[in-house]
């Protein structure tokens, strides 16, 4: 078992370190050896019975540790989870420390919790919003302009209190970015000619995809508070009627291969619904 500390620091991140011993290092690395021999493809020798000295030989140290940790890592993190009770609702961020042959070795995971929420007083928040396209104006039959989503989305973000950890907001700035740099490479422009057409530095453009990233997740959090509040879910006959609805057989094919992630997006539609009603 290897030995672990947590840190849980004031932007909501959870910091593991994670110390690996020697005799569990040594173990994992024979083990890892003793595969690679296994699958060994080496010349004058059928494949996988070349024997272990020559292997080793042609090993790449590298390698072996790469391995190895990947033997290491995955287990003695779930044990960290366990030990210290946790709930994580990301993948951690893993940092690997200076190893050296002979030594225990030490890596960091950066993980989280879900974050306390308090939701506040948004159903007044939102019906301020939401009132003025309940005015009728005399003489007039249509009725004031109803409230667009953004105004409602800010509303309820303005009404809230919950700090989102930084290693998850990280985490999702770097999906939207990669995300930008897969769109800007498909119009054949590289990023520093995105940037200077667009005016902004990487540090602007880090900055403006961070504060996307935790308005997204803080929305997302939010919405599924409201929805457990207001006890708002989605029966099956609802997903299955959404199913029908598909515009292809293709179309189909993945929503019924995706129930549930069809049923969160059912039930944050009838979340905006029942917000775009107070």
């Amino acid at each position: 078992m290897a030995n672990t500390t947590i840190e849980r620091q004031e932007n909501g991140t959870i910091k593991l370190t994670i110390t690996l011993s020697k005799a569990n290092i040594v173990k994992a690395q024979e083990e890892v050896i003793i595969e690679l021999v296994k699958t060994a493809d080496i010349a004058g020798f059928r494949k996988g019975k070349a024997p272990r000295k020559v292997v080793e030989e042609k090993l790449n140290a590298d390698q072996v540790r790469e391995e190895t940790l990947k033997k290491l890592i995955p287990p003695a993190y779930m044990e960290a989870v366990e030990e210290h009770k946790l709930k994580p609702i990301m993948n951690p961020k893993l940092h690997v420390e200076k190893i050296e042959e002979g030594t225990d070795w030490v890596f960091h995971a950066f993980t989280c919790e879900l974050p306390e929420i308090d939701l506040g007083d948004y159903k007044k928040a939102v019906g301020k919003i939401t009132a003025k396209s309940k005015i009728v104006v005399p003489g007039k039959e249509e009725e004031s302009k109803k409230p667009s989503m953004d105004e409602i989305v800010k509303a309820i973000l303005e009404s809230v209190k919950l700090t989102v950890p930084s290693v998850l907001i990280e985490q999702e700035a770097d999906r939207l970015i990669a995300q930008l740099l897969d769109d800007i490479k498909k119009l054949g422009l590289s990023l520093d000619q995105y940037l200077a057409s667009t005016k902004r530095t990487p540090e602007d453009l880090r900055g403006e995809y961070a504060k996307r990233a935790e308005n997204d997740i803080k929305l997302e959090f939010v919405m599924q508070k409201i929805a457990e509040t207001e006890k708002i879910s989605v029966d099956p006959t609802e997903i299955e009627e959404a199913i029908l609805k598909a515009q292809s057989p293709e179309e189909k094919k993945q929503l019924e291969s995706n129930k549930y992630l069809l049923a969160g997006i059912l039930r944050q539609q009838k979340t905006l619904d029942f917000l775009m009603n107070l």
